[in-house]
C-alpha cells in the first residue's frame, strides 16, 4: 500500500512538473513574440522618416526638371532624371517594407513570420543597393557644353577620375551587398543600426522559439 501511494505521489509530481515546463515554455514563447513585436516596431520611425525625406525630395527634383527643362543641359536633366527615379524606387521599398511590418503576426505560423521577415531582409538589401547606385550622378549634374569646350585637361583628368571612381563604387556595392557578406566590416558600417540590426534580431528569436517547441 505504501509503495502504491509512492507510485501515485511520483507521478503526480510528474505530472505537476510537465505541466509547470509546459507553462514556463509558453511563458518563455509569449515573452519572446513580444520582443520580436518591439524590434519590428523600433523600424517603423526611421522608414516613415525617410519615405517623408524622399518624397519631398523627389518633388523638388520633379519641379526643377519641369521647369528648367527649356533651358537645363542634358547632362542635368539626365542626372536628375536618373537620381529622382532611383529615389522613387526607394521610396517604393520603404512603403512595402512598412505594409510587411504591420502585417507582420506575431502569432501566426513561425514560418508565416519568417518568410516576412526573409522579405524584409531582402528588400532591405535591394533599397540599399539602389541608393548607392546614385553615387556617379552626382558628379555629372553640373556639366555643361561650356565647361566641355573650354576646361582645362585638369579638370577634365579630374572630373572623369572622380565620375569612374564613384561608377565603380556603385557597382562594387550593387554587387557586393549581399547577406553573405553580412559580417564583413564594410556592410555592418553600412547597414548596422535601425534597417538591419531588428531583422536579424527577429529571426534569432524566432529560432528561440522552435527551440522552446521541442
Amino acid at each position: 500500500m505504501e509503495e502504491a501511494a509512492l507510485l501515485n505521489l511520483w507521478k503526480a509530481y510528474d505530472k505537476k512538473l510537465e505541466t509547470s515546463l509546459a507553462f514556463n515554455r509558453k511563458n518563455a514563447e509569449d515573452l519572446t513574440k513580444i520582443k520580436i513585436r518591439s524590434l519590428l516596431g523600433s523600424m517603423k520611425p526611421s522608414k516613415t522618416i525617410a519615405i517623408l525625406i524622399g518624397l519631398l525630395w523627389v518633388g523638388a527634383v520633379d519641379f526643377l526638371i519641369v521647369n528648367l527643362y527649356p533651358v537645363a543641359t542634358p547632362f542635368f536633366l539626365i542626372s536628375a532624371g536618373i537620381q529622382v527615379l532611383l529615389t522613387k524606387m526607394a521610396i517604393g521599398v520603404y512603403l512595402y517594407q512598412l505594409i510587411l511590418i504591420h502585417r507582420t503576426d506575431i502569432t501566426a505560423p513561425i514560418l508565416e513570420t519568417q518568410n516576412k521577415l526573409a522579405r524584409l531582409k531582402a528588400s532591405t538589401l535591394w533599397v540599399t543597393r539602389l541608393l548607392f547606385l546614385q553615387l556617379p550622378v552626382w558628379t555629372t549634374f553640373y556639366w555643361s557644353k561650356s565647361m566641355l569646350e573650354n576646361g582645362s585637361a585638369i579638370l577634365y583628368m579630374t572630373q572623369i577620375l572622380i565620375t569612374l571612381s564613384l561608377t565603380y563604387l556603385a557597382v562594387w556595392f550593387f554587387l557586393n551587398i549581399k547577406y553573405e557578406n553580412r559580417e564583413k566590416k564594410w556592410f555592418r558600417l553600412i547597414l548596422g543600426g535601425a534597417e538591419w540590426d531588428p531583422v536579424m534580431k527577429s529571426f534569432d528569436l524566432l529560432n528561440q522559439i522552435e527551440e522552446y517547441k521541442q
